[in-house]
């Protein structure tokens, strides 16, 4: 009778494709070096295939390996859910609930929020993921997402927050220097704070007149929250969200009238967890939150 390989097992699978060492694979356990390359080679003795081949620059997974990836991770996402979700009855706001938002939401808006909330509820704990990738709520990466984009899923439950207005933005001691640009042509003397590859803001710039290219730019970074420390830190005219740029009286919009855009919000959780208490006080909450945000009167 064959034994199946356990979750232990994967999980050190996991841990050297993502590492490339047994050493370093170890370390991110918390596990001893020959406890990892013993689990490894179980693994592979119970698959009846090599997983991984040395190299000079550490192990590599072969095609078998590779081909395996994806199930051992979703494995490793489907044993988080489970842990969150035993950490409390689903009738109590208690336990650990997965938030996913974007670096600029997740970093700059959601905090206090969050804190309200779990002043609230003190025995609920908030794992937050500030990350502009999309985390699959499907699969159970996150439990609540934060998403710039209407989910077409219908497993999903969704709910729209309203729109975040994204405009240009410099310190006010920059323009002082520089002057404030009366046309969108007209930024063209001026420093730029822009992406290091092209994306949709770019393309914004460009279909509102402004034929801008990265080369124009003296600052990049595909990184929002680089972006807003840059014109927080008054290297040139960036972009980003108005509201937020409002709550700093060192900033001030640039030609609102002349390019703006809005990205609308919602609010997503998966339909299994609708009914479960500590999720949906979260919803709830972000969708409160994100609507009184996106609802803010920004006055140039």
């Amino acid at each position: 009778m064959s034994i199946e390989p356990d979750w232990e097992q994967y999980r050190a699978f996991l841990a050297v494709l993502r590492e490339g060492s047994l050493s370093a694979a170890a370390r991110a356990l918390a596990i001893a070096q020959p406890t990892m390359r013993r689990r490894i080679e179980d693994l592979e003795a119970q698959l009846g295939t090599a997983l991984f081949t040395r190299t000079p620059g550490g192990l590599q997974p072969t095609e078998t390996g590779l081909a395996l990836r994806g199930h051992a991770e979703a494995m490793a996402l489907a044993a988080a859910a489970l842990i969150r979700s035993a950490s409390s009855e689903a009738g109590e706001i208690a336990g650990t609930v997965r938030v996913s938002a974007s670096e600029v939401i997740a970093v700059e808006i959601l905090p206090p929020m969050l804190a309200r909330l779990q002043a609230a509820h003190p025995a609920l704990v908030i794992e937050l993921s500030p990350s502009n990738r999309n985390e699959d709520v499907l699969r159970r990466e996150a439990d609540v997402a934060v998403r710039m984009v209407a989910p077409v899923q219908t497993a999903l439950i969704a709910r729209r927050a309203g729109a975040v207005r994204l405009g240009l933005h410099a310190r006010r001691d920059y323009l002082a220097r520089r002057g404030m640009p009366e046309t969108l042509e007209a930024m063209r003397g001026h420093a730029l704070i822009g992406v290091e590859r092209d994306s949709p803001v770019l393309r914004a710039l460009r279909a509102s007149g402004l034929p801008m290219a990265i080369e124009d730019c003296c600052f990049r970074s595909d990184s929002d929250l680089a972006q807003l420390a840059a014109i927080r830190a008054g290297l040139g005219i960036g972009i980003c969200q108005s509201a937020l740029a409002a709550r700093d009286p060192a900033l001030r919009p640039v030609l609102p009238g002349a390019f703006g855009f809005d990205l609308e919000t919602w609010i997503v959780c998966h339909e299994n967890l609708r009914n479960v208490a500590r999720v949906r006080a979260v919803f709830d909450a972000l969708v409160r939150g994100l609507s009184d945000y996106a609802g803010t009167r920004v006055v140039g």
